[in-house]
């Protein structure tokens, strides 16, 4: 191994020492590479750039549908929103008429059999002051026709003396502090 090192080193100073090239003008070595650097880039823009601008025209693409999908579905959301809140309006307005009227519906009721009751009430006490007024009548007249054996009776244990009912009547007008 050392040999050959030698013989390339060698080799590799008789060339610089020996010759003088100029460092501007290309040798065949650059014109190699350069042919291999072409060949390389005309086989990637061929077999490889297109498929990755497909791919990435394609991704482009959907993230375009996607938007636009984005920017129709907030429409249509908006536009839902938009009409849920006009029939909640209008459902709250239905509903706060229905609860008035069967509000009022409810006081017309109430008032009615209110009205009833208190005429009710009104006939049962008239029927009930009636209905006293007679029997207080009744009452008075049996009292009264009661009264003048009562009252006989009564003077009769006052005074010791048995008295009857044309002496009653009698001594009832003439006595002393009447």
């Amino acid at each position: 191994m050392g040999e050959h090192s030698v013989t390339l080193l060698a080799a590799g100073q008789e060339g610089s020492a020996g010759g003088t090239q100029n460092f501007l003008v290309p040798n065949g070595t650059f014109f190699f590479v350069l042919a291999i650097f072409l060949i390389v880039l005309a086989v990637i823009g061929t077999f490889v750039v297109p498929p990755i601008q497909k791919v990435l025209g394609e991704r482009e693409k959907m993230v375009a549908k996607t938007t636009e999908d984005n920017r129709k579905a907030n429409e249509f959301e908006a536009a839902a929103d938009s009409d849920y809140r006009k029939e909640m309006a209008s459902a709250r307005a239905g509903a706060s008429a229905i609860r008035d009227e069967a509000r009022s519906e409810g006081r017309k009721i109430l008032d009615e059999h209110k009205g009833r009751a208190s005429e009710e009430a009104a006939a049962m006490l008239q029927q009930a002051a009636n209905e006293l007024t007679l029997q207080g009548d009744s009452v008075a007249a049996d009292l009264r026709s009661s009264v003048d054996s009562l009252s006989a009776t009564l003077a009769s244990r006052v005074l010791g003396v048995s008295l009857t009912n044309g002496v009653t009547s009698e001594s009832a007008t003439t006595a002393p502090g009447r």
